[in-house]
């Protein structure tokens, strides 16, 4: 479960994740692979997780691939993936993100990001998590046993746990975090500031008439 409430404009707060981690050892996962180019037409964000991994998930005739993880009854449900260097390279298409929240996805937890992927994660809501090789191992190993067991993922407190404990620390942006946490994106986070703006334009009509002069009411 993922203990969520709502910030500004609607944006869910993240706070605490426990769920299924599904395991995706493979490095270099590129955003093609995570949303193919022909299902960019969309500016909608809803609808893409059907189509998440899309080339990997389904075989030329759209029947799905038993052997991929997502695939597998065990990870259908998952919440949290667990995945190798350099998640999320290539274009900067911001339908990856969209994709994997779509589909149910709130987490990834990897060595490494593309940059850009990165970033836009933290601008839909997801949280990703950069860990050392060997807490990844760790993880890696703790997906693998299904869904029998869960990895909670505290935000607040900087921590990925299971159920058996053991607990890996993690490091984060403290600005990053502190907008999951409260549901903030960039819009929201000027709304929050919205009487300044507007007494600042005040001051500026008054001061600078002439800037104004033909400008809406």
């Amino acid at each position: 479960m993922c203990a969520i409430s709502r910030g500004v404009r609607g944006r869910e707060r993240f706070t605490t994740l426990t769920g299924v981690a599904a395991p995706l050892h493979m490095i270099n996962v590129d955003t093609d692979m995570i949303i193919p180019k022909q299902f960019l037409k969309t500016i909608k964000r809803s609808g893409l997780g059907k189509h998440l991994f899309d080339e990997m998930r389904y075989d030329p005739e759209g029947n799905e691939n038993p052997n991929f993880v997502l695939n597998k009854s065990t990870y259908r449900d998952a919440k949290i993936i667990v995945a190798s260097e350099n998640f999320g390279c290539g274009s900067s298409r911001e339908h990856a993100p969209w994709a994997l929240l779509d589909f149910g996805i709130r987490c990834i937890i990897a060595p490494s990001f593309g940059d850009i992927f990165y970033n836009n994660c933290f601008k839909n809501g997801m949280l990703p998590i950069r860990v050392s090789k060997q807490d990844l191992d760790k993880l890696m190993e703790h997906a693998k046993r299904g869904a029998n067991t869960t990895l909670t993922v505290d935000l607040e407190a900087q921590t990925i746990c299971g159920p058996s404990g053991g607990e890996v620390i993690f490091e984060i942006d403290a600005f990053k975090k502190q907008c999951l946490l409260e549901g903030l994106n960039e819009i929201g986070l000027t709304l929050q500031e919205v009487d300044k703006i507007e007494r600042f334009e005040d001051g500026q009509r008054a001061s600078r008439p002439w800037l104004y002069v033909g400008a809406a009411e």
